[in-house]
């Protein structure tokens, strides 16, 4: 999980001589020693703990293959069977101060990731209870988790599940949520992630209602769209895009698959025609052609033999040629 963003405030000039790990962070480097193995310049130095051993194992997870972690067999090779042992009470000190996670990958490979110092100090200090509704809350992504399937997943009682939830707000590890299908309920996801539009609603809902106001507006400019736009002969989804930013109609960014779903509900109204582009690979979309249902013709004229070769005129001087094509739209 990656620590929210902070400002950090200019060096100072104890910082330019006497403790200089706050400014090496950003120039970073690896340099490869005979023995094969890395030496870290940079960022892994500026964490010496006087501890050769464990200054090398921290090294390991600046190497860019190693930044998401590293299995427990690759690291035996990777230090060899007597410098492997004396890792053991370097491994168990970082895991005590939350720096290090450790996670199975398959049946029993253990798989080890080094966590920052400002993300660990949020962990340090979090009971096993704690911990497990975190990781209830991590597994479930940007959709969340309702606290009731926590209470159920974790048996924790309420009381106790809410003193859980209060820790872990309070050090920003995770945040309550609303979903637009159930505005009364509370979910839970990591504070770092972006809430599913299927919870938010995406552009369509604005403070968890929906904007019937935005989207009647921007109906009006795509039907104008249109019909005004290369001379009324039709308009694919990208052009209507590129004249919205450049109208600057909507504050908010609208992605074609949003403006087509837009596009449809004037299609099901009858108002706007899909048609597909000649070669095939894109779709156009043209004013409806609006016909009444009253014409020259009875009923009983469809039977006769020459009927598709007629002229059908109707009441509003619309006139169908033999053969051509009538839409219903009205």
């Amino acid at each position: 999980m990656a620590p929210p963003s902070r400002k950090r405030a200019a060096p100072t000039e104890t910082a330019k001589t006497g403790n200089v790990s706050k400014r090496i962070m950003t120039g970073m480097a690896l340099k490869k020693e005979s023995s094969g193995s890395y030496a870290v310049q940079g960022a892994a130095r500026s964490e010496g703990s006087g501890h050769p051993l464990k200054d090398r194992f921290l090294a390991v997870f600046v190497i860019p293959e190693f930044k998401s972690g590293i299995s427990n067999s690759t690291l035996k090779e990777r230090f060899g069977d007597a410098d492997y042992i004396k890792l053991v009470p370097i491994i168990n000190e970082l895991t005590s101060q939350s720096r290090l996670v450790m996670s199975k990958v398959g049946e029993t490979e253990l798989f080890y990731s080094l966590v920052s110092e400002d993300v660990a100090s949020r962990f340090h200090g979090l009971d096993a209870s704690a911990r497990m509704v975190y990781q209830y809350i991590e597994r479930a992504g940007n959709m969340g988790i309702w606290t009731k399937d926590l209470r159920v997943q974790t048996s924790i009682q309420q009381q106790a599940l809410n003193k859980i939830f209060k820790t872990l707000e309070s050090r920003q590890l995770i945040k309550p949520v609303k979903s637009v299908n159930a505005k009364s309920k509370k979910l839970y996801m990591l504070y770092d992630l972006t809430p599913s539009t299927e919870l938010t609603g995406g552009v369509w809902y604005s403070d968890m209602e929906f904007d019937h106001e935005f989207i009647s507006e921007l109906r009006n400019f795509l039907l104008s769209c249109v019909r005004r736009m290369n001379g009324g002969n039709g308009v694919t989804l990208p052009e209507v895009r590129e004249k919205m930013i450049q109208g600057k109609v909507s504050r908010v960014q609208l992605a074609i698959n949003e403006l087509r779903q837009l596009m449809q509900t004037l299609v099901y109204d009858y108002l706007v025609d899909e048609v597909e582009t000649e070669d095939e690979t894109e779709v156009m979309y043209l004013q409806a052609r609006r016909v009444t249902p009253m014409c020259s013709f009875k009923w009983w004229d469809c039977l006769s033999p020459d009927f598709q070769y007629r002229a059908i005129q109707f009441e509003d001087s619309v006139t169908l040629a033999p053969h051509e094509p009538h839409y219903h739209t009205a």
